[in-house]
């Protein structure tokens, strides 16, 4: 674990989902380039592709640090504005979870689930004790953050 706070120097991942700050061999703060690394996960999802790719290194190191990507044009304009404030070259202005949750796009794919029934998180899976405790044990996991 580590402190929210601080920043890392460690640069890990592949390539392709790398945040620019960390390809730069900037300190960086975890959770925005988790967040970045996210939002090429989510490109990937909703375009069937990922949005930065080369067979050379360093052009697609050079893709990355200029947010070289194109958005399809059968993306909704709520899509694509959600993928560019994910995928902002700079940290500080980049979203973070509760911007993310509250956007445009996920407030409508949140409402529509709901009204089919569809909301996940809300139910509860029952899991015996034995291997819950199993898990909590062997993922190092906080019993207070977990039902």
């Amino acid at each position: 674990m580590y402190d929210t706070g601080a920043t890392l120097k460690t640069a890990c991942g592949s390539p392709c989902y790398a945040a620019p700050e960390m390809i730069a061999g900037k300190r960086y703060h975890g959770l925005r380039t988790d967040i970045w690394s996210s939002g090429v996960v989510f490109y990937a999802m909703v375009c069937g592709y990922l949005p930065f790719e080369d067979p050379k290194t360093s052009n697609l190191y050079k893709k990355i640090m200029g947010a070289e990507y194109t958005l399809p044009k059968f993306l909704s304009g709520q899509c694509k504005d959600l993928i560019r404030r994910i995928l902002n070259t700079d940290p500080e202005q980049r979203y973070g979870v509760n911007d993310i949750r509250n956007h445009t796009w996920s407030l409508q794919v949140q409402d529509r689930n709901r009204d089919q029934g569809q909301f996940p998180g809300k139910e509860k899976m029952p899991v015996e004790d034995k291997l819950f405790n199993r898990l909590l044990e062997e993922y190092n996991f906080d019993r207070k953050y977990a039902q």
